[in-house]
């Protein structure tokens, strides 16, 4: 008997991946998937537990899901996602009315775990475990064991299933899963496991099945892009899995997130400004640049480095959109190290800049790191940095003014869509007055005005 399932998305472009692949192997195993919760008889969450913020907004989702049983057709609310596999057990206990919490190891075997909970069957919440220790410390040595793992699977690009579950001409596109760094603020390798590539002809055959459906831009998403290919015996696999991609009749647009910047070399900073179909689009994660913190959060670099690297970028792409975040008030954090990041991001004339405020979090060394910065003096620094930000990123906007850029449309009835520097959701927009364009086409546009980071441009 068919059944009707909602999945909802929380968090980031790999969560959307993740919803699409569940999505898929539900549909192949009889459900009928809906859009609205009230009509399907189980909420599938696909929680966040990024941050303090992504995961109040998660059980948020889940307590509102919850109060819709017993009130129309819905009998089951299931979380999964992040914040389902980081705390197990311990979100079951705060969540008594949520009938299960599922881990990544339930993914493949998502219909059947559905289909018991429907019936009435407990599940069994598993306990929180570190998912580093499931995979061989040798990156190479993990290639025979993922091989293994995906044998059995079929469905888009050969290996997974995967559904579309909006229309939108551009789409995530899963290059790989983990991360094998260790950054001391962050607890993604816990939950989420090592680094693992999936292979170049896996990936290829993803995207022509995504342009067959209706996309004509990929965004190559990861939690560390940058190390593509190591564990496949190729630290340059990506420079030459981007042509191969750009070969594909349809595709117009490919776009790279999340670059380490200690692990930028010149052949892919090449490779995006260059090859044919990758926009100029460096989505770069500093996090801080006095060279103090960075050591301190286990990472890299410091103003000169980035400086220098974004001089490189400029060098071949002057025109090329560079994002990134920072984090302020991490433990230690003194006034000269906060002023260093506020001379940096000034000297940086980036695109666009996330700011967030530190906070603590499980299974992270940072939790118990000597020097915690007070909350208020945390709020009053992200306040007044967001707030330069604000400033520098419009008067970089307003340097494009007169600028021909080419623009991808989304929003038919606002004529508003993204511009090859902008990436998806997060980087402004660009709008054109008293036009009629459908979403999908590509514009060449000279921009005219800004509001802020926006752009608002004329057909060429």
């Amino acid at each position: 008997m068919k059944r009707t399932v909602a999945v909802v998305t929380l968090g980031c472009a790999r969560n959307e991946v993740d919803s699409e692949e569940l999505a898929g192997r539900l549909q192949a195993d009889g459900w009928t998937l809906v859009d609205d919760v009230e009509l399907a008889e189980v909420a599938l969450v696909n929680t966040c537990g990024f941050i303090e913020s992504a995961k109040k907004d998660s059980i948020d989702t889940l307590l509102e899901a919850n109060s819709l049983k017993g009130h129309g057709v819905t009998r089951a609310v299931v979380a999964v996602g992040c914040m389902a596999e980081r705390y197990g057990n311990e979100l079951a206990e705060a969540l008594p009315d949520t009938d299960a919490i599922l881990s990544f190891d339930d993914y493949r075997d998502i219909s059947a775990r559905l289909q018991a909970i429907v019936a009435g069957e407990k599940h069994q919440t598993h306990a929180p475990k570190d998912r580093r220790t499931l995979l061989p410390i040798s990156p190479v040595a993990r290639a025979e064991v993922r091989n293994a793992e995906y044998a059995s699977a079929v469905g888009a690009g050969g290996s997974l299933f995967r559904k579309r579950l909006g229309n939108a001409p551009w789409t995530p596109l899963k290059i790989a899963s983990g991360c094998d760094r260790r950054c001391s603020f962050c607890a993604i390798p816990y939950f989420r496991g090592s680094f693992v590539s999936r292979p170049p002809k896996e990936i290829i055959e993803e995207a022509t099945w995504l342009v067959d459906h209706g996309v004509s831009e990929v965004f190559l998403v990861s939690e560390n892009t940058t190390s593509y290919g190591k564990d496949l015996g190729d630290l340059k696999l990506m420079e030459k899995l981007l042509p191969e991609l750009s070969q594909i009749d349809g595709l117009t647009r490919i776009r790279l997130s999340y670059l380490q910047p200690a692990e930028m070399r010149p052949s892919l900073i090449q490779a995006i400004a260059e090859t044919s179909k990758v926009v100029p689009y460096f989505d770069l994660s500093f996090q801080h640049s006095s060279a103090g913190i960075l050591r301190a959060m286990r990472r890299f670099g410091d103003s000169e480095k980035f400086l220098h690297l974004i001089k490189q970028i400029r060098a071949i792409s002057p025109e090329a959109g560079i994002r990134s975040n920072v984090i302020v008030g991490f433990p230690g954090e003194t006034e000269d190290d906060y002023q260093e990041l506020v001379n940096f991001v000034s000297s940086a004339h980036l695109d666009a800049i996330g700011v967030f405020g530190y906070s603590d979090e499980d299974n992270t060394e940072a939790l118990g790191l000597d020097g915690k910065v007070d909350p208020e003096l945390i709020r009053e620094r992200v306040e007044n940095l967001a707030s330069l930000v604000d400033e520098l990123v419009s008067e970089r906007a307003s340097a494009r003014i007169g600028q021909e850029i080419s623009v991808l449309i989304e929003d038919s009835e606002l004529q508003e869509g993204r511009a090859e520097h902008q990436g998806p959701e997060v980087d402004g927009s660009t709008s054109f007055i008293g036009t009629d364009f459908p979403v999908g086409e590509y514009v060449r546009a000279r921009v005219s005005e800004t509001i802020g980071a926006d752009l608002i441009a004329e057909a060429i």
